[in-house]
C-alpha cells in the first residue's frame, strides 16, 4: 500500500516538474524562432512609417504608375482566368460521370508541377513568328509576313493565359473539395423547387463553395502577383520584377526595399482575406454529412463533349509544353557536338539537391520543435506560442523578391558591424563578410518563404495524436526527449517526409531569392534555364527545364495519394 501511496504522490510531481518549465521553454522557443523568421519583413515594414517622400516622387514620374497597372491587371486577368477553369472542371468533375472521369479527376493537377516561368518560354518559342506553329501555317499555305493574323503571345494576354495554365489546380483542388462536401439532398431540395442543374449549381452549390473558391483564387491572385521568372521573360515590369531589377541590376537599394515594404502590406491584406474566407467556410457546408452529391451520368455528345473539355485543358497545360520539353532533349541528344552531362549540368543539378535538401531540413527540424513545444505548453501559455508559429507562416504569402531583399536589409548591418569590428579591434585588413552573399543567406531566405509548408504539415500530423497518449506518457514519467522520440516522431514522421518533400521541391523551383542571394557563380537548375530561355537558347534550356518538372510531380503525387484517400 505505502508503494502504491508513493507512486500516486509522484504523479503530480512528474506533471508539474514537466509543465512549468514546458510553457517557459515553448514562449522563448517560439519568440526567437518567430523574431528570427519575420525580422526580414519586419524591416521593411519600418521602411513604410519611414518613407522617402522624394525617392516615392521620382518612381511615381517614371515607371512606378505603369508598373502599379501591371501588376493590378495581371492579378485580375490570372484571378478570373483560374476561377473559371477552376471552377468550371471541378463542377463537371464531381457532378457527372462520363468517358475517363476518374482519370482526370487527378490528371487535372498536374499543371502545378511546371513552373511559370518554363511554361511562358516554351509556349512563346511554339507559337512566336519564328516558331513551328506559324512556320508550319507559311509553309503549308504559302503565306509571308502581314498576310495573315496571329495572336501574339508574347503579350499581356498571353502571359496572364500561361500563368492561368499553371495556377488554375489551386482553384480546382479547393473548389473540388468544397464541392465533394456538399450533401446531395441539397441540391435534390433545390431541383424540387424547379432548379435545373446549372440553375442549382449558380443558386446553390457555388454560393455554399464560395469561400473554397474565393481562397483558391486569393492563392492564385498571390502567386501571380510574386511571380518574377514569367514576367521577366515576357517582358511585363511588376512590382516583383522590378525589386529584382532595381536590387540586382540598377542598385538602388533604397528604392528596392521601399517598394518591398509595399509588397508587404499588399501581400498582408491578400493573406488576412484568404484567411478570413477559409474561416467563414464552415457556415457555408450545412448538410456535408449526409449522402454526398450524386454524379449524373452523360450521354452522347455531352458525354464526349466533357472528354474533350478535359483533353483540351491537359493537352496544353501539361502535355504540350512537356512534350516540347521531350522533343528539344532528344534533339540535344541526338547533336554529337553536346555533352548532356556535362560539368556545368552536373554541378547546377547538385547545387540544386544540395540546397533544396539544406533549406528542407532545417524547415522541418524547426517545423518540428515549435509544432511539438506549441502542442506541450502550459496551460497558461499554449495560446501565445501558438499565435507566434501561425506568424512565422506568414513568408509563404510574401514574393520571392520581397524576402530577397529582406534578408538582404538584414544581414547587411551585421557584416558591417563584423568587418568594423574586425577591422578595429582584430587587425584585419579585408575580413569580408560572413553572411552576404553566402549558403547561410540563401538558406536563411529559403527558411522565411517555405516555413509554412513545413509547419502546416508537422502541425497536421500533431493534430492527429490523441492527448491521452502524451498523458499517459508522463504519468509513466517519461521525459519530453524520450517522449518525442517514442511517441511523437513515429507518428508525425509522415507528415514531415511530405512537408519535407514538397519543400525541397519548392526550393527547386524558387528563382528570385537564389538570384538575390546566391552565392558568387553558384547557379541551380531554376537559374540555368532562365538564363538560357531569355537568352533564346531553347533547346539547351529544356534539359534543366525538365529536370524542373520531374521534380515537380513530386508534390502533385502527394496531392494525389492524399486526395484519394478522400474520394467518394
Amino acid at each position: 500500500m505505502q508503494s502504491n501511496l508513493d507512486m500516486r504522490e509522484s504523479v503530480p510531481k512528474v506533471s508539474q516538474a514537466w509543465r512549468l518549465p514546458s510553457g517557459l521553454t515553448t514562449w522563448v522557443i517560439a519568440l526567437l524562432l518567430t523574431f528570427a523568421i519575420l525580422i526580414p519583413l519586419g524591416i521593411l515594414l519600418v521602411d513604410i512609417l519611414s518613407p522617402d517622400l522624394a525617392l516615392w516622387e521620382s518612381m511615381w514620374d517614371t515607371f512606378l504608375p505603369a508598373v502599379l497597372w501591371n501588376t493590378l491587371r495581371l492579378m485580375i486577368g490570372v484571378g478570373i482566368g483560374t476561377f473559371l477553369l477552376g471552377t468550371f472542371f471541378a463542377w463537371l468533375i464531381n457532378t457527372y460521370r462520363f468517358p475517363g472521369r476518374a482519370w482526370f479527376e487527378n490528371m487535372l493537377l498536374l499543371p502545378l508541377a511546371i513552373p511559370g516561368f518554363i511554361m511562358g518560354f516554351v509556349y512563346v518559342t511554339i507559337f512566336e513568328f519564328a516558331g513551328p506553329v506559324q512556320t508550319a501555317l507559311r509553309d503549308t499555305f504559302g503565306w509571308s509576313r502581314g498576310e495573315y493574323w496571329f495572336p501574339n503571345i508574347a503579350s499581356p494576354t498571353g502571359l496572364i493565359i500561361v500563368l492561368t495554365l499553371v495556377l488554375y489546380p489551386y482553384v480546382y483542388i479547393l473548389a473540388r473539395a468544397a464541392f465533394r462536401e456538399q450533401a446531395n439532398g441539397t441540391l435534390e431540395a433545390a431541383q424540387m423547387m424547379g432548379f435545373g442543374r446549372w440553375k442549382s449549381f449558380f443558386r446553390v452549390a457555388l454560393p455554399m463553395a464560395r469561400p473554397h473558391i474565393a481562397a483558391g483564387v486569393l492563392l492564385a491572385v498571390m502567386e501571380a502577383m510574386t511571380d518574377y521568372g514569367t514576367v521577366s521573360y515576357f517582358s511585363y515590369p511588376t512590382l516583383s520584377e522590378r525589386i529584382v531589377v532595381l536590387w540586382n541590376t540598377s542598385f538602388d537599394i533604397s528604392a528596392a526595399t521601399q517598394l518591398a515594404a509595399v509588397m508587404v502590406m499588399i501581400a498582408l491584406i491578400l493573406l488576412i482575406i484568404e484567411r478570413q474566407m477559409r474561416g467563414q467556410a464552415r457556415y457555408y457546408q450545412q448538410g456535408g454529412h449526409g449522402r454526398q452529391m450524386k454524379r449524373y451520368k452523360l450521354e452522347g455528345w455531352s458525354a464526349w463533349g466533357a472528354t474533350f473539355a478535359c483533353i483540351t485543358l491537359l493537352s496544353v497545360a501539361f502535355f504540350l509544353p512537356v512534350g516540347q520539353l521531350i522533343i528539344w532533349t532528344i534533339n540535344e541528344f541526338s547533336d554529337p557536338t553536346v555533352n548532356l552531362l556535362s560539368e556545368s549540368l552536373i554541378s547546377y543539378a547538385q547545387n540544386s539537391i544540395f540546397l533544396a535538401s539544406v533549406a528542407a531540413f532545417v524547415v522541418m527540424i524547426i517545423a518540428l520543435v515549435i509544432a511539438y513545444t506549441t502542442r506541450n505548453g502550459s496551460v497558461d501559455t499554449k495560446q501565445h506560442p501558438r499565435f507566434l508559429a501561425r506568424l512565422m507562416t506568414i513568408g509563404y504569402a510574401m514574393p520571392g523578391a520581397v524576402i530577397g531583399a529582406g534578408v538582404l536589409t538584414t544581414i547587411n548591418p551585421l557584416d558591417g558591424a563584423f568587418t568594423d569590428f574586425a577591422a578595429t579591434y582584430l587587425g584585419w585588413a579585408q575580413p569580408g563578410y560572413i553572411l552576404t552573399g553566402t549558403i547561410m543567406a540563401l538558406s536563411y531566405g529559403y527558411i522565411v518563404r517555405f516555413m509554412a509548408v513545413g509547419y502546416n504539415s508537422v502541425e497536421a500530423s500533431f493534430e492527429k495524436i490523441q492527448p491521452s497518449m502524451e498523458g499517459a506518457a508522463r504519468t509513466m514519467g517519461a521525459s519530453p526527449l524520450r517522449m518525442l522520440r517514442r511517441i511523437h516522431f513515429p507518428l508525425v514522421r509522415v507528415g514531415m517526409l511530405a512537408g519535407l518533400l514538397l519543400v525541397f521541391v519548392d526550393v527547386m523551383k524558387e528563382l528570385p531569392i537564389t538570384l538575390l542571394l546566391r552565392p558568387f557563380g553558384m547557379d541551380t537548375l531554376a537559374l540555368r534555364t532562365y538564363f538560357l530561355s531569355i537568352e533564346g537558347w531553347h533547346e539547351s534550356a529544356a534539359i534543366p527545364a525538365l529536370m524542373i518538372v520531374l521534380m515537380g510531380l513530386i508534390p502533385v503525387f502527394i496531392l494525389v495519394r492524399l486526395g484519394g484517400r478522400d474520394s467518394v
